[in-house]
């Protein structure tokens, strides 16, 4: 900071000077302005080198002052000056914790390695930083990616035509990224290997015709475009660990024994208990989960039971209720007046269990489980659809239903009369049949496993399935990940790695912050993290200070919300979050 005197016809004014350096180029702006020395003269015995030995010596308070950051900064903002044309003056600093824990897992070291084998200029760790704040903050295509990070706090220095060729680069060490990325994940996390979740969802493309891994198959959102499907593996925590791609014509239950080998070979995993849904319980997964130390849990469709063991899974008779041992019928279960009783009914469990040994020969444990939450929850569920059904019905519309939960299930059409005689005219009405169907399933789920674990440790272990529903919800709904634009396979793979990537990412940050945020919730508030910028002074959060702002102070050990925060301050914190 140093003093600056300007001389107009009327007056001094005394002003503090900061310089700097823009591009290049060296300029400056006022800092602080002190008054004109006719004001300033009478506050200094009247004598002029007295006024200016004291506003040298308010220079170098403001310098020590900025040095500390603790200094007041003066802004003077003119109607009459327009801002510049063409150069950004809001950025978004929300990435900065992101950053910390891309470079806690050491992906930048990731990248060089990769680099080394490459002789390529551009820096792969930037663009693969990029992708992954992006994907999270401001999920778009690459170009719109590309022209965003300029608009966040830093410097990324690559041009587009590099982001495409770092994701062919990305996509030839895709599985070792994912190994490497474990074990260092490891040291700044806890990592539950000892149970495995697993899934697959799939990713619809805008073309008309299938190629390479982009085949036609049943979509998730019944979509009619050609699709790719993802298969991923979350620990028992519920943070990523792997994840596989192949085309969508590929039955998913082959998809897991070969990811399985992966992991057990390139993480050194060996035994684990693997959690899945019925659709990929299939005998050889089973069967492969039941050697080495490995063990299956699996949904088990109550529906799709034998008779006899329909017959047993719904009897009301020989319940164990989870908070005391007790047996009950659970026909009675609405009857009881106890208030203590009942409340503990409506927060616990009913379990009953038997082995049993069907066509693949593989002798396991079924265990079903009644629980009036989930019963009333189906119900509520199933009573918005049927007025759903019902106002269709009104209009006698009928459609054929391809999701499960469509209310259209609830119709039917009728072509006869009452007596029995055909119908001049067909009418739609209300399938109370299929209703009364459904609902004798209400509050019931199966399991089976060859797990000799307590039936409560079995049970909370399945539970936590709807975790890797979540994470493709967060890819889908937040991420953005589908619909996929690219089209050379290696990039498309690559989409897909950074996806993995920033979930991993995102999901540490939730550990981080105690989980005490929804997913959506906390994305929001990244996104929101805009700085406006001042040239010469520095960067004015514009965002809402909330709980959630403070506690991501508070976790990472730096600070953005003051009034203004300098370009200084704001480089201590870039290097503390690289460090």
């Amino acid at each position: 900071m140093k003093l600056s005197i300007v001389t107009s016809k009327n007056a001094e004014q005394l002003y503090i000077i900061k310089s700097f350096r823009k591009n290049g180029k060296s300029t400056s702006v006022i800092y602080k302005k002190l008054g004109t020395m006719n004001n300033l003269l009478p506050l200094h015995n009247n004598n002029r080198n007295d006024v200016i030995a004291w506003a040298k010596q308010q220079a170098h308070i403001c310098t020590q002052e900025e040095n500390e950051d603790a200094g007041t900064v003066l802004l003077e903002l003119s109607q009459k000056n327009k801002i510049p044309i063409n150069i950004p003056t809001l950025f978004n600093g929300g990435f900065l914790f992101l950053k910390d824990i891309f470079h806690d897992l050491k992906l930048d070291s990731i990248s060089q390695s990769i680099a080394t084998k490459h002789k390529f200029t551009y820096d792969l760790s930037q663009i693969l930083e990029m992708l992954v704040y992006t994907r999270i903050i401001h999920p778009s295509s690459n170009i719109s990616s590309y022209e965003y990070s300029k608009k966040m706090i830093g410097r990324f220095d690559f041009d587009i035509q590099h982001v495409y060729r770092a994701l062919s680069v990305l996509a030839e060490d895709m599985d070792k990224i994912q190994s490497i990325l474990y074990k260092n994940s490891k040291k700044i996390v806890k990592r539950n290997t000892s149970i495995l979740y697993y899934n697959c969802t799939n990713y619809f493309f805008e073309i008309e015709e299938a190629c390479d891994d982009r085949q036609y198959g049943k979509s998730k959102e019944n979509r009619p475009n050609p699709i790719i499907q993802m298969g991923l593996f979350l620990d028992g925590d519920a943070l990523p660990l792997a994840f596989t791609i192949t085309p969508r014509n590929t039955n998913e239950q082959i998809t897991l024994k070969p990811t399985e080998k992966k992991i057990i070979k390139d993480f050194e995993l060996s035994k684990f208990v693997i959690c899945t849904d019925a659709g990929l319980a299939s005998a050889a997964n089973r069967k492969f989960n039941m050697i080495q130390g490995r063990c299956f849990v699996v949904t088990q469709s109550i529906k799709k039971l034998k008779n006899h063991l329909k017959k047993w899974a719904l009897d009301p008779s020989g319940w164990t209720f989870s908070e005391d041992g007790e047996k009950y019928n659970i026909s009675n279960i609405d009857e009881v007046e106890d208030e203590e009783l009942k409340e503990k009914i409506q927060k616990g469990t009913f379990y009953k269990e038997r082995r049993i040994k069907e066509n693949d020969g593989i002798e396991k444990r079924l265990i079903v489980t009644f629980s009036v939450k989930y019963r009333d929850y189906q119900r509520k569920i199933r009573s918005k659809q049927v007025e759903r059904a019902i106002k269709m019905a009104d209009q006698n519309k009928i459609k054929t239903h391809k999701n499960p939960n469509d209310p259209a299930r609830f119709l039917k059409v009728v072509n006869t009369t009452e007596s029995g005689e055909i119908a001049s005219e067909s009418y739609v009405s209300i399938n109370e049949k299929t209703i009364n169907y459904e609902e004798q399933y209400d509050g019931y789920y199966g399991v089976c496993t060859n797990l000799e674990d307590e039936i409560e440790t079995i049970v909370k272990i399945n539970h936590r399935r709807w975790e890797i529903e979540e994470s493709f919800r967060i890819m889908k709904s937040e991420f953005k990940a589908g619909p996929v634009y690219l089209g050379r396979k290696d990039r498309i793979r690559a989409h897909f790695l950074v996806c993995y990537l920033s979930l991993l990412v995102f999901r540490i940050l939730e550990k981080k912050l105690e989980e005490k945020y929804s997913a959506d919730k906390l994305i929001e508030t990244l996104r929101e993290m805009n700085f406006k910028y001042y040239q010469g002074y520095g960067y004015t959060p514009i965002y809402t200070r909330t709980e959630i702002t403070d506690d991501l102070h508070e976790k990472f050990g730096f600070e953005t919300d003051m009034e203004i925060v300098s370009e200084k301050k704001f480089k201590k914190i870039l290097k503390k979050v690289k460090s």
